[in-house]
């Protein structure tokens, strides 16, 4: 799903209490939309946990996106993956 889909999507479940964490791959869409919390990642369409059959990576970029559901919110809160 797309950057602004998700985002909304987020924004509706933290209104009715459920917390929420999205990756962003369009950083530009991630700033305009303020999602409650999301985690911006460098990678291509296509790949937003990065490299296929990079395990070790894939499990770094869930583990920092699960990290921010434990950030009091809703934000926004936007944090860049590194």
């Amino acid at each position: 799903m797309c950057t602004q889909s998700v985002g909304l999507a987020a924004a509706v479940f933290e209104e009715r209490g459920i917390s929420t964490a999205c990756i962003a791959l369009v950083r530009s869409v991630a700033d305009r939309l303020r999602p409650p919390r999301a985690l911006a990642v460098p990678f291509d369409f296509g790949l937003p946990l990065g490299a296929a059959g990079d395990a070790e990576l894939q499990l770094r970029v869930l583990r920092a996106l699960l990290a921010l559901v434990t950030e009091p919110g809703p934000g926004p809160l936007l944090r860049e993956y590194r």
